[in-house]
Order: C-alpha cells, then sequence, then structure tokens
C-alpha cells in the first residue's frame, strides 16, 4: 500500500517544465573524544580509547536544483569516518545516500535513508542519540531500523502542524520471505510542543513478520527542555519482545548547557538494564563546543544490555549477565 501511495505521488510530479538554478554544499562535522570504557565483565578489560562522543564525524554533499513550478530535484550523500583512524566507514556514503523530487506536495526520495521511527527516535530523545546513554543501543541491537537502504521514501510538507511520512525498503530477495520493511509516521509540532509515533514491519521470516514501534514527544520551557520515547521491537517468536524508554532533560546555562537522561531497556524474558547518563556541553563559537560525558547501564541478572555514545557501544559478552557498562568522556565537537 505504501509503494502504491508513493508511486501515485510519483507519477503526479512527472509533467513539469525545467528551468533551473542549483547549488551544491559540502558540509561536515568532526567530533573528536578521550574515553575511559569499562564493561564490567570477567575477562573482558576496560580501555581508553578515542573516538566521536557527541556525534559521528561525517563529510557531506547536498544540492538542489530549481526546477520551474514550486518543483526542485535534490540529492544528499553523507559518508562517516572515525576521527581516530581517518578510515572511513564499510560503505562510502553509509550513513545518508537519496535523491529525489520536492514540491508542494512534500518529498519523495530514493535510495539509503532515515527510517521514520529514527527520525522521532531523535527528536524525542535530549541526549540527541549521541553522549552515553544514548538510545543507539536500542539501534544496534538489531531490534529497531534506524536506516534503510533500496528505500522509495515520502515526507508530507506540515499541515496545521501535522507531517505524515512513509516509506518502503525492498529486500531484493528471489526467495524466501522478501525482507521487506514497510514503515509509517505521524508528527506533530506546535511551538514548544513535539509529538510523534510510528511503526514498521519486517518480513524476516516465513513465520510472521517482525514489528517495531515508537512513540516520542518533547516540549521547550525557556531554558529547559523535556523529551522522552518509548520503543518496541518485537521480533518473530516466543519472548522476543524488547522494549526500551528514555526520559530526559537538559538546561541551558549562558553558553553551557546540562543534560540527563534516564533510561530502561526490557525484554520479555525478564532482563532489565536501568541507564543513567548525564554530560555537559560548553559553546566556545558559533561551531565549535567541548563537552564532558558519564553513562552507565545497570542490569539484572538476566540482562546484558549494552551502553553507546555516537562513535562506541560497550556490549558485555551474552555470558556476562548482571555485568554493569560504565563509561566517561571528555571531547570536543567542530562543524563546518
Amino acid at each position: 500500500m505504501a509503494l502504491k501511495i508513493m508511486a501515485a505521488v510519483l507519477a503526479a510530479t512527472l509533467p513539469f517544465a525545467a528551468s533551473a538554478q542549483s547549488s551544491v554544499t559540502v558540509y561536515g562535522l568532526v567530533d573528536a573524544a578521550l574515553a575511559h570504557e569499562n564493561p564490567d565483565a570477567a575477562g573482558v578489560s576496560s580501555r581508553t580509547a578515542i573516538h566521536a562522543g557527541q556525534a559521528s564525524s561525517r563529510l557531506g554533499f547536498r544540492g538542489t536544483e530549481d526546477l520551474g513550478g514550486g518543483m526542485k530535484a535534490l540529492f544528499n550523500v553523507e559518508a562517516g569516518f572515525g576521527i581516530d583512524t581517518g578510515v572511513g566507514d564499510s560503505a562510502l556514503f553509509g550513513r545518508r545516500a537519496v535523491v529525489g523530487l520536492e514540491g508542494n506536495w512534500g518529498m519523495l526520495t530514493v535510495g539509503r535513508e532515515y527510517t521514520p521511527i529514527d527520525t522521532i527516535s531523535s527528536a524525542s530523545h535530549i541526549l540527541g542519540q549521541g553522549f552515553y546513554g544514548s538510545n543507539l543501543n536500542a539501534f544496534a541491537n538489531g531490534r529497531m531500523t534506524r536506516r534503510i537502504s533500496n528505500s522509495v521514501n515520502y515526507k508530507s510538507k506540515a499541515m496545521a502542524g501535522l507531517k505524515f511520512s512513509a516509506a518502503i525498503g525492498l529486500g531484493e530477495t528471489s526467495s524466501g520471505p522478501s525482507q521487506d520493511l514497510q514503515t509509517v509516521a505521524v508528527e506533530y509540532q506546535k511551538g514548544a510542543l513535539y509529538a510523534g509515533i510510528g511503526y514498521a514491519t519486517l518480513e524476516r521470516l516465513a513465520s510472521g513478520d517482525d514489528r517495531e514501534m515508537i512513540f516520542g514527544a518533547a516540549y521547550t520551557m525557556g531554558a529547559l527542555e523535556f523529551k522522552g520515547n518509548y520503543m518496541v521491537g518485537d521480533q518473530t517468536g516466543p519472548n522476543n519482545r524488547y522494549s526500551q524508554a528514555n526520559l530526559g532533560a537538559a538546561m541551558a546555562f549562558g553558553p553551557g548547557k546540562l543534560y540527563g537522561n534516564l533510561q530502561q531497556s526490557k525484554l520479555q524474558n525478564g532482563a532489565r538494564g536501568n541507564g543513567y547518563a548525564v554530560s555537559y556541553a560548553y559553546t566556545l563559537s558559533k561551531r565549535t563546543n567541548v563537552y564532558a560525558s558519564y553513562g552507565t547501564t545497570v542490569n539484572n541478572d538476566r540482562a546484558a544490555f549494552s551502553l553507546a555514545a555516537a562513535g562506541s557501544t560497550i556490549t558485555p559478552p551474552a555470558t556476562a549477565l548482571g555485568a554493569d557498562p560504565v563509561a566517561y568522556a571528555v571531547g570536543i565537537r567542530h562543524t563546518f
């Protein structure tokens, strides 16, 4: 159904007259942190490392071409790399690689894109999917989908504060379950209030579809921000339901900002991990800030949940039930 809707939107955009002006922007972000990480597991040593702490380092290119009649063509390709070695991610433009059209009817793109669920997750997480204690560990465990390849994506314009998005990622298989992912989401933004809800299905096994869900909200009140979300990844099979809840707040103090987040991850079998995170960022200029970050995950005797930051995920061995990973870092981030 989602694919039919997108095909109809694409067909509606075809008859246009082209006369055009184009622009291309080069942008990026470089983030380096000196971190100490301890997985708290027997036989696994703690380590001191350099990697991204607040946001993943990246280099991107984006551009538009005015096609006339309120229509424009667009593209965005973005590559990730490690600041410690300079080595790029395994996929050259694995962060994002899309091309598409945009008009009064919305935006239609094809390629590798963030899922609507991830968009809501980022907008409703106080740590911005960075710093230790971020909700990136929900995506790192394979139960939630952050990006989709081979995808067709539609995003509407805002109408009375509401935006609709839908996407399908093709598994491109010739036999067995299709591996297709289909997802929809609705977001609402009105002044200081934001809310979003999303749903996805993945045809991974012949026995049934995996399901993913999210609800997130945010509210700003002067120098105070409050954000929270609840995510569910329900894979086919018994005792496979995973859930994560985040609740956080931030307060600005002049050029500084203090962040705090509480997190709880659970599995249907009784495994539970409680996360606690505190970070502080100090702005030096429009493009540069320094920061300090601390986080820990306290697992019960059935759990080995991880602790994640933008450039690192600390995962105890599956057999290290009850391990409590902990980490802290100081770093600098610069955008251009």
